[in-house]
Formats: structure tokens, sequence, C-alpha cells
């Protein structure tokens, strides 16, 4: 045992030299890893792309005209760290961002990116698979798909298109419109304008909603998994709330104009605006009605959970 231990600084010591550290059990089986970098430039306006694999992607906005690509990959193996490629593809206006996956090995391995780039760009498409992604400070539309993972989306200006598995969505800071679904897993949004719909099974939708499009239905459905809205706006859109065995709860100002529709069963329906509140004279599990001077619909439906309206 002495002898070994004399070994193992100077092993450690050449498999560094070689570019590749074996670190022992990482919890994901991948003991080899390499880093990666290359910067291209692009001027803002511009479009980006990434694609890869068992591993996260993140993506913040900077003030060079260039893409900084990091990146690490990491395996089981030397010679199957060897086989993960990294194609970057550079044009006029774009540039396109790869890991590829040698074609017959599906495990214990995979590629985590770090990516800086304009600040006013248009993510064309940023997709992994077991690994969350996470964008920041960005001026233009985002799609994201992930799978496993998680979603986080911080102080972006433009419209989000974000989609996961076993995952929960983020949105923060978000100035535009916001297409999130996921299962298995939550999600929380505060954003302006745009429109906003919201999916997931086995979670809960939070979001707050400051003068959210008046064009489009505010949509939020979920199963086994309670909504809350909230809405701060001088005019509403029409809103469609949908849940199984949960709650829902939708704050909206003093001042609203709405008409409203509510039902669920094996559980009530509440307000705290008088006037919806007395206009209605059916049983405490349905609720049709007015406030203010009427305007669009806002429909309220779940089973086994309450549902209350609230003021600001």
């Amino acid at each position: 045992m002495a002898t070994w231990a004399r070994w193992l600084p100077l092993m450690a010591a050449m498999l560094l030299q070689a570019g590749c550290v074996y670190v022992g059990d990482l919890g994901d089986g991948n003991a080899y890893r390499q880093d990666f970098h290359s910067t291209h430039p692009l001027d803002p306006g511009g479009r980006v792309s990434v694609e890869s694999f068992n591993g996260s992607i993140e993506v913040a906005g900077w003030e060079q005209n260039s893409v900084e690509v990091n990146g690490t990959k990491s395996a089981s193996s030397r010679s199957a760290l060897d086989e993960i490629k990294i194609d970057v593809s550079a044009a006029a206006g774009s540039v396109h961002i790869r890991a590829i996956r040698p074609p017959e090995r599906f495990r214990n391995m995979g590629v985590h990116f770090s990516i800086r780039v304009p600040r006013q760009t248009l993510l064309e498409l940023v997709s992994s698979s077991n690994g969350r992604i996470e964008v920041d400070d960005l001026e233009g539309n985002a799609r994201l798909q992930t799978s496993n993972g998680a979603i986080r989306i911080l102080r972006v200006k433009g419209d989000v298109e974000a989609q996961t598995s076993n995952g929960g969505v983020e949105a923060e800071g978000l100035s535009g419109g916001a297409n999130l679904h996921t299962s298995n897993g939550s999600i929380r949004a505060e954003t302006s304008g745009g429109s906003f719909e919201a999916v997931t099974s086995n979670g809960s939708i939070v979001a707050r909603l400051s003068d959210p499009a008046t064009t489009w239905p505010v949509r939020a459905r979920s199963s086994n998994g309670r909504i809350e809205l909230t809405f701060e706006a001088r005019q509403l859109p029409e809103v469609r709330a949908s849940t199984n065995n949960s709650s829902i709860l939708v704050r909206l100002p003093a001042s609203a104009n709405a008409r409203v529709r509510a039902h669920t069963s094996h559980s009530t329906v509440s307000s705290e605006f008088d006037e919806l509140r007395n206009e209605s004279g059916r049983r405490h599990s349905e609720l049709d009605g007015t406030i203010g001077r009427g305007g669009p619909l806002i429909d309220l439906e779940t089973n086994n959970g309450s549902i209350r309206i609230a003021k600001l």
C-alpha cells in the first residue's frame, strides 16, 4: 500500500501532461476530460445554433462581436474521449456549433458548453439531452430544447420557446413571448409583454405577467400541479387555465374588467371581487359572472381542487 501511495502523485502528473486526468468516480462514469476553446467573428443580429448531448449548455451575451466557445468533453475512456468531435461552422451572419457523438457509442460520454455571443443574437436552436440549458442577457428570439434537465432563461428580450422533460423551466426578466413546456417539472416565470403559454404535468405553474399581449390568450395547463397566475396589466388578455387534483389562484388588478367562468369538482370557487361573487347564483363549485365592465374571458377549470380569484 505504501508503494502505491508513493507512485500516485507521479501517475497523476503524467496523465495531466497527456491532457486527460483520471479523477476517480465522478458519479457519471466519465473519468477522462478534455477542455476546448475557439473564437469566431459574428456581428450583432447574427444567428447561433448549438447541438450537444449528455451535458449542459450555457449561453450568455457580451459586448464583443464574436462567439467564444468554451467547453469540456468527457468520457469513461481515453479512446472514447478522442472519438468525440467538436465541429464549429462559421459563415457570414451565423455560427453553428455541434458536439458529434461516435455512432456506436451511446453512454458514458458527454459535452458541456459555455458560450458567449453578441448580446443581439438569434438563437436558432440550442439543443441537448440529459443536461440543463441556461441563457442569460440576450436581445433576440431563442428556441431551447433538452431532456432530463432544467431550462433557465434570464434577462432575455425576445420571444422564447423552451421545451424539456423531467426538469423545470424558469424564466426571469423575460421581455417577449414565452412558450414553455415540460413534463414532470414545474414552471416559474416573470415576463413582460408578448404572449404566454405554459404546459406541464406533475408540476406547478407560477407566473407573474406584466402587460401581456392581448392579441393571444394566456394559456396554462397542468396535471397534478397547482396554477398561480398574477396579472399586472391595465388591459387583460383572454385567459385559459386548467389542472387536475390541485388548485388555481388568479390575481387581478382591482380595476380589472373581465368575464369569469370557473368550475371545479369536490371543492369550491371563491372571489374577492364583490360584484362577481354576488352575481353568481350557482353552487359553490361554479362561478360565472363579470368583473367591472366585463371584457375578455377568464376560463378556469380543475378537479379535486379549489379556485380562487383575488385582488392585487
